[in-house]
């Protein structure tokens, strides 16, 4: 099993790989150095969420018709070459949105349409090969080693991005797409060798628990206390998710960061939400979960005033803190709060709370990532400046923060403990990738 273990982190690590350069590198080049809208930016980068309940179908059309005896590789292999397909043709795409916006926006939309879809095909049927391959008790383990690996992946893949663009011009930038594209295509392969048989599994797939938005929605609605906590967990990963389309280029707008010093900026986060995982799982038991989420909700908070504060200052020092302080943050508040919401789980509806837990997930990162470049615009157009646009969204995201923080203390889960099995801190961590 550990073999399968490896090759399914390996399918998980290829994927992730390919988002990296169009969420650190293409960004910035998108916005600071070709000058193009931000909420243009950000409609692009949310198209993949915003085609997320495709997924529903794909899992059920997957386990109805298998290809070649396979009801799962075939399509993984499908929605990694549209992951790379995305990849490869996206530096293009954004030159062209440059010089000929009408054309581009149509082949921008097709590129992160492809990439967009083949992210939700491929995780869909191969977190669903993960789950038959391992079981029921094997599962949690999986997945989340599935998870560490691809943190490590994005670390390596930035640190790999950023020494390949030492220097930027629309050529390195296009071969630096191309490697990665074809280190994760490699990696991919690699991982599908041999990792499902033919009909090993059952011809009749067991029908997991599915719930609809409906469902989902009624049960946080119909509980106070739910209520609340999910109230709180939007604002707070709207904000923590909502950065990731800003960052690359408020470092080139207040530094003048090169593409190679930007492109580490995933890296950089990435280490510290990695270390901050094995610190919650030194914490696991040892100290209340609100006052664990509560630490990783004020030092992602405290994160971003540092970055706002170095803006002003000009000073990349207190920027790089900031980054540090903010994927730590992160790394903490993700594992605690998703303790806190199996607190607030009614026995025997822990299938519905988890499904709850990826639609509220989902629904922050589109929420957050328009948010960042509609505001983002609206502040620089007022201003006549480009670094107020940044300065106001990451303020709204640290008053968004704070107002969670708060939140947090009126959240009481005394009433709600022991009413369903304390789930490992594995499979914690696999809630965490959803």
């Amino acid at each position: 099993m550990f073999l399968k273990r490896f090759q399914l982190g390996l399918i998980h690590v290829a994927v992730a790989m390919t988002l990296v350069p169009i969420n650190s590198a293409l960004n910035r080049v998108m916005i600071f150095d070709l000058g193009i809208s931000k909420t243009l930016v950000s409609v692009l980068a949310v198209l993949p969420y915003l085609i997320s309940p495709i997924q529903v179908a794909i899992g059920s059309f997957s386990d109805r018709h298998p290809v070649l005896g396979f009801r799962r590789t075939p399509y993984i292999l499908m929605g990694l070459l549209l992951c790379v397909a995305g990849l490869v043709i996206s530096p293009s795409v954004a030159y062209l949105i440059h010089d000929n916006f009408a054309l581009g926006i149509v082949a921008g939309l097709l590129a992160f349409g492809a990439w967009g879809m083949g992210y939700n095909l491929s995780a869909v049927c191969y977190l669903s090969l993960a789950s038959e391959l391992s079981g029921e008790k094997e599962r949690g383990k999986t997945i989340a080693t599935m998870f560490f690996m691809m943190v490590i992946g994005l670390i390596a893949t930035g640190i790999s991005l950023s020494r390949m663009l030492t220097v930027y011009t629309p050529e390195t930038l296009s071969n630096a797409f191309n490697i990665i594209g074809a280190s994760a295509l490699t990696l991919g392969l690699l991982g599908l060798i041999k990792l499902e048989s033919r009909f090993e599994l059952s011809t009749s797939p067991e029908s997991a628990e599915s719930y609809t938005v409906k469902q989902m929605t009624s049960a946080i609605t119909s509980n106070p206390v739910a209520k609340l906590f999910f109230i709180y967990l939007l604002l707070l990963l709207a904000a923590i998710l909502g950065q990731d389309v800003l960052l690359e280029p408020f470092g080139a707008q207040a530094f003048g960061m090169t593409v190679e010093q930007t492109s580490r900026i995933v890296s950089i986060t990435g280490t510290f939400t990695l270390i901050a995982f094995i610190i919650a799982a030194a914490l696991e038991k040892r100290v209340k979960k609100k006052s664990v989420a509560q630490s990783g909700n004020i030092g992602a908070l405290v994160g971003f005033l540092l970055i706002i504060l170095s803006g002003f200052m000009h000073s990349i020092n207190i920027f790089y803190i900031g980054l540090m302080l903010l994927g730590f943050g992160t790394g903490i508040s993700t594992i605690a709060n998703l303790s806190l919401m199996f607190d607030l789980t009614v026995a025997g509806k822990v299938g519905l709370y988890i499904g709850a837990w990826g639609f509220s997930n989902g629904m922050s990162r589109l929420i957050g990532i328009l948010l960042a470049g509609v505001v983002a615009d609206a502040a620089t157009k007022i201003t006549g400046k480009a670094m107020s646009g940044y300065i106001v969204v990451f303020g709204i995201e640290a008053l968004m923060l704070f107002i969670a923080a708060i939140m947090l203390t009126r959240i009481d889960v005394q009433a709600f403990k022991n009413k369903v099995q304390e789930p490992s801190f594995v499979d914690k961590i696999a809630l965490a990738s959803d």
